[in-house]
């Protein structure tokens, strides 16, 4: 007749659902949720990084060279170019909008007036044979000054800009976007 073994467990039985087992499970759980939470934290900030960026401040942008304005009173017009970024792409040396920039006879000092029409944000028009500023969208209409020529679907005036005029003679123009559409000038978030 055959012995039993003595280390032979196979003859006693575990029972199911032991303490053992369950602490198994919950370790198993909290690693597997620790271990996918990077991939989720870094997908979540990925996908909201252009939300939380801040809008930069406006800034002083270079814009022409002092030399290129004549001191005629006359306004002329001039791109306004830097870096953008789109979301999640930066475009260098870009295009973003343009300003009228004149000056008087014999000074130093420039005006600055968006080119941006305050009424739905179209691109106003210098028409030289009626010496004012004209919107193409819905006719609105300037005077040189940047006032409003009544009636007129504008809410307001052309938007002047900060200038100055830098030591190398380089026109800088502090450069910001208002909301369209309304009376009061509200710089654009």
């Amino acid at each position: 007749m055959a012995r039993p073994r003595g280390n032979d467990r196979s003859a006693a039985v575990r029972p199911d659902g032991g303490r053992r087992d369950f602490l198994a499970k919950v370790v198993a759980v909290a690693c597997g949720g620790l271990a996918t939470l990077p991939p989720v934290v870094a997908g979540l900030w990925a996908f909201l990084d252009p939300l939380g960026r801040a809008r930069g401040a406006a800034s002083f942008l270079s814009v022409a060279d002092l030399a290129a304005i004549p001191d005629d009173g006359l306004p002329r017009q001039f791109p306004v170019i830097t870096d953008r970024v789109d979301a999640w792409t930066g475009f260098a040396a870009e295009p973003v909008g343009a300003v009228y920039l004149s000056r008087e006879k014999g000074s130093r000092e420039v005006r600055a007036l968006s080119a941006t029409c305050p009424h739905a944000g179209c691109f106003i028009d210098l028409e030289k044979a009626t010496q004012c500023f004209r919107c193409p969208c819905h006719n609105s209409s300037f005077t040189l000054d940047g006032s409003i020529v009544n009636p007129s679907p504008s809410p307001r005036a052309m938007d002047e800009l900060e200038c100055r005029v830098g030591g190398n003679g380089q026109v800088e123009v502090k450069w910001q976007k208002y909301r369209a559409g309304v009376a009061e000038k509200v710089v654009q978030g």
